[in-house]
């Protein structure tokens, strides 16, 4: 199975997805430093009880890293349904 590339398509839109990032994590309750969205994996990995590091975090399993990617992931693709959604009922009136 081939390596998950990470890189996106369009890299300028790295700012905009942190912003997005830091406002699906805010509306779930996660405190979120909006310079630096990406530091929520900490609080989310907290309250799931993954002892995620700063740092080196190879001996974590990968059940684990899943739950705390997919809380943050998941959030943000149901965000982005819901928005297409409306977008779609707009059109249609």
């Amino acid at each position: 199975m081939p390596a998950r590339n990470k890189r996106l398509l369009v890299p300028e839109a790295r700012r905009a997805l942190d912003q997005f990032k830091a406002t699906v994590m805010s509306q779930k309750g996660y405190p979120v430093d909006r310079n630096h969205p990406d530091q929520v994996k900490y609080e989310v990995a907290e309250r799931l009880g993954v002892p995620l590091n700063k740092g080196y975090n190879g001996e974590i399993k990968a059940e684990n890293a899943g739950r705390v990617g997919g809380q943050i992931g998941g959030s943000m693709v149901k965000e982005m349904i819901q928005m297409a959604q409306e977008q779609m009922s707009k059109q249609k009136k």
